[in-house]
């Protein structure tokens, strides 16, 4: 399953590959730090997996969400920021995302999001 990494924070971006190099099944074909990028990897590489932030400059988590969501529907996107208030989860969810992991986040709590979107038909 391809992957996209999309964070603004280098850093972030770095700990989220990590965690999913322990999945033979994922294969990270885009990292990106901005929404815009995001589109315009996601119409290039048509990854089935994307970890995606919320609050990045140029487009944010939402708005990307909502564009690739329109071009894919089946994608699956797990978002994973530091915006911590139910309005926004729900709206991301509401979105198309697939679920919703608050940062910081431990290695074993992304580990588990991933197990649970990966076993989703």
């Amino acid at each position: 399953m391809d992957l996209m990494i999309v964070d603004d924070s280098k850093m972030m971006r770095d700990v989220i590959l990590d965690i999913c190099k322990q999945f033979n099944v994922l294969k990270p074909v885009a990292v990106v730090s901005d929404g815009q990028q995001a589109v315009a990897e996601f119409i290039k590489h048509r990854p089935q997996l994307i970890t995606m932030d919320l609050t990045m400059p140029k487009l944010d988590g939402i708005s990307a969400i909502l564009k690739i969501i329109e071009i894919d529907p089946t994608v699956k996107i797990l978002v994973i920021s530091a915006v911590s208030d139910v309005e926004t989860a729900i709206k991301a969810l509401s979105s198309g995302a697939r679920g919703f992991l608050l940062k910081p986040f431990s290695r074993e709590d992304l580990t588990e999001y991933i197990i649970e979107i990966l076993k989703e038909k």
